[in-house]
């Protein structure tokens, strides 16, 4: 007999079924994981809209459902004969999902059936063993481990910005050392990752300009990295809303001016799929400047104009990357297990396997940064900072649950912990019926 999984399928567009099967045996070249937590992706949703019309997902998904959920962490539990001198039971783990593997754009949490985030339990095949796809972790909780996939994609991005070097037309891969940056619309998960990159990464520029224009987002930005830290880190951090500069958004390259004496910009990343936004980008760059646009539209034909007479006299140029590779995903779990990023303040809503499903349909529509599912648990997607609210509106037992809860993410300054996920898992209240 196989094991038995609950998993969260795909069939076709929006179709998306939790279901209860079973899982075959490992053979020696498979390995038996657990699954604990799975930080929801944009690409799920874009996945589970599009169907097999999406890259990742395979053409006959109707008839040979799939397990969706790429950002996940968990324990292995049998390893096949095959990988047992690399793996052992019990070893905390994550995915790189984009393996590449012999060209192949499959990758778990898409294309397989048997493995993905949003599940109990999954049989990792032979492909994510041989890509090296297959990462032991050391972050002391479940959900930063899940992190490292979003991380490693902004680590990559960090990587793929270049500059030549002084005389020659030789890339020097990467953000200027000593230079200056700017994260523009960066106050949401993916763009306080890379402030935390930026500030803690492996190259350091001397000056950092965060821009967003939701007050809500903004605050919680200014309260996970205020510019007296990153001072102590020898960086200057500057946080901008263009909307309430004097004289208005316009303004915006002014304001850059004074900020870095009339240097202007040696990297640009934006974080928002905006016609207006590129073009500010563009024009707040420096000599030998580079525009990374880290931001996936879902329109094809999105473009935006650019100054090709500084592309050709000024050396500017620009980069993107659509996610990280494997390498990526070691250094962010390197520099997590350092304690150099901590991804914390990227989670923003807990919820329980069944609440995947709709949070990954609406995903759009609710605001705020990532929605983290622990699998073996049952439980509405719930925001952090209503925990206290929500305790209020329960009784017996699921009341003093919720009252914790919120205790310990009050305790931790508002965000998500690794106390708060440890008491979670032990809540038996809480868990799946079977599980």
């Amino acid at each position: 007999m196989g094991t038995p999984t609950t998993a969260l399928r795909i069939y076709g567009k929006r179709d998306l079924r939790l279901e209860t099967f079973e899982l075959p045996e490992p053979t020696d070249d498979e390995i038996l994981a657990e699954v604990v937590s799975n930080s929801i992706c944009m690409s799920s949703h874009k996945a589970a809209v599009q169907g097999a019309e999406h890259k990742r997902v395979p053409d006959d998904v109707a008839l040979h459902p799939t397990i969706v959920g790429h950002e996940f962490a968990g324990t292995l539990l049998k390893v096949g004969r095959n990988w047992r001198d690399r793996f052992e039971p019990g070893m905390m783990f994550g995915i790189q999902p984009a393996m590449m593997y012999k060209g192949s754009l499959d990758a778990p949490g898409y294309s397989f059936p048997y493995v993905g985030g949003n599940a109990t339990r999954v049989l990792i095949p032979r492909e994510v063993m041989l890509s090296d796809c297959l990462l032991p972790c050391s972050t002391g909780a479940f959900f930063k481990a899940s992190l490292a996939e979003p991380l490693s994609c902004i680590v990559g991005a960090f990587r793929a910005s270049y500059h030549w070097r002084p005389g020659t037309y030789d890339h020097r891969m990467g953000i200027k050392e000593g230079g200056n940056c700017a994260l523009l619309a960066a106050a949401g998960p993916m763009g306080l990752g890379a402030i935390d990159f930026a500030l803690h990464g492996t190259r350091k520029p001397r000056r950092v300009l965060v821009t967003d224009v939701d007050p809500e987002r903004f605050e919680r930005a200014r309260r996970l990295f205020p510019p007296e830290k990153a001072a102590a880190e020898g960086i200057e951090l500057a946080y901008l809303n263009p909307a309430e500069l004097e004289g208005g958004p316009e303004k915006t390259l002014d304001y850059v001016r004074g900020l870095t004496g009339g240097e202007m910009m040696d990297d640009v990343f934006v974080f928002y799929p905006s016609e207006a936004l590129v073009e500010q980008a563009d024009a707040m760059l420096a000599r030998n400047g580079c525009l990374n646009f880290f931001a996936g539209p879902s329109d094809r034909r999105f473009s935006a104009r650019v100054n090709f007479y500084n592309v050709h006299y000024e050396g500017r140029h620009i980069a993107g990357v659509s996610g990280g590779n494997t390498e990526d995903m070691k250094i962010a779990l390197r520099l997590m297990g350092q304690g150099r990023l901590d991804p914390t303040g990227m989670v923003t809503h807990v919820g329980g396997l069944n609440a995947a499903a709709e949070t990954i349909l609406n995903l759009p529509d609710i605001p705020g940064g990532k929605k983290l599912i622990y699998t073996h648990l049952e439980m509405p997607l719930t925001p952090i900072d209503k925990f206290r609210e929500r305790a209020e509106s329960e009784d017996g037992r699921k009341k003093e649950i919720f009252g914790e809860l919120a205790r310990l993410v009050e305790a931790a300054g508002g965000f998500w912990n690794a106390e708060a996920e440890k008491f979670l898992l032990r809540c038996d209240d809480l868990k799946a019926a079977g599980q």
